[in-house]
């Protein structure tokens, strides 16, 4: 079931809620603008911050379909745009050919037909969909090479994709693209123009813990605002990758598994893998470091009280 478009920044914000996620005023009225003037959303920021899950909280709110074009690199037009069934164009050469019922020419317009034509997310985003336009997520686009965001010029001004063989098929109505990026590359300017930006930050400490409650709800208070505090520690460092809140999720949710109530050094220690990816980030927090920090995090939390 579809749901009608926010017509103010403040309904944009309710609708994040609805999904559980927490948005900032920033994020919310460049959700609102790109959903109100139909425009392309850039969303750049680290990973695990929150930049998938908007796509995915739209998508559930509004009650359109979510059609995922996860980027790597070496993705072309084939893989993300449409190519032909070629298996079912030679069966249908061999019929024809034993049947003798059909000229060349009926032959070769009948082989380049929707029939045989394998539509992928792209062009799936493009077709009118019952419960209105879907939802495009172009996800982790600086994975994917510079000619494949040349493509993209088009689809991203016009919502159109020219099929040689067919011509150029427009949507009616366009989809509602979300666009991620980690930054490990920049995207070129000519992407950014056509879209509306917004960097998507790491979520303050009162933010953050609004999040737990909402995601990990079954965590204990001051467990939760020992994470939060832990973790925002950990962001001060100068580690290699830094943990995301989709790492601060996890480790609520295995700490509660393990029926902790609060954090001690052990604890940290045997579970540092759910929120720091690598090694040498591991060995450098493990032991003194980690029992440091939590000393700072529980000063911290006296103070605030």
């Amino acid at each position: 079931m579809s749901h009608s478009m926010p017509s103010s920044v403040v309904e944009t914000l309710s609708l994040m809620e609805q999904g559980n996620y927490v948005a900032d005023r920033s994020l919310t009225n460049a959700l609102f603008l790109a959903l109100k003037l139909g425009r392309p959303l850039f969303l750049e920021g680290e990973a695990g911050v929150g930049k998938t899950e908007i796509a995915k909280v739209l998508s559930q709110c509004l009650g359109r379909k979510l059609i995922r074009l996860q980027c790597y690199e070496g993705l072309d037009v084939s893989s993300a745009v449409y190519e032909w069934n070629y298996a079912r164009q030679m069966v249908e050469i061999r019929m024809s050919e034993a049947s003798q019922e059909m000229n060349k020419k009926q032959l070769q317009s009948n082989l380049f037909s929707d029939q045989f034509l394998i539509k992928r997310p792209i062009l799936q985003a493009l077709e009118e969909q019952e419960a209105g336009p879907p939802i495009l997520l172009i996800d982790e686009l600086d994975r994917t090479d510079e000619p494949f965001e040349a493509f993209l010029l088009e689809v991203l001004s016009d919502f159109q994709v020219t099929v040689p063989e067919i011509g150029t098929i427009k949507a009616k109505e366009p989809p509602i693209v979300i666009i991620t990026s980690n930054r490990t590359r920049e995207i070129h300017d000519a992407i950014k123009r056509r879209c509306f930006y917004h960097w998507v930050d790491y979520p303050s400490a009162e933010r953050e813990l609004d999040i737990l409650k909402r995601k990990a709800p079954d965590a204990p208070e001051q467990l939760s605002e020992q994470i939060v505090g832990f973790i925002n520690k950990l962001r001060n460092l100068d580690l290699f990758k830094l943990p995301g809140v989709a790492e601060t999720i996890d480790w609520a949710h295995a700490l509660t598994q393990l029926d902790r109530m609060a954090l001690d050094p052990d604890t940290i220690n045997d579970t540092l893998g759910t929120i720091l990816k690598y090694q040498d980030d591991i060995q450098r927090i493990q032991g003194t470091e980690a029992s440091r920090l939590l000393e700072e995090v529980k000063a911290d939390m006296m103070k605030a009280s």
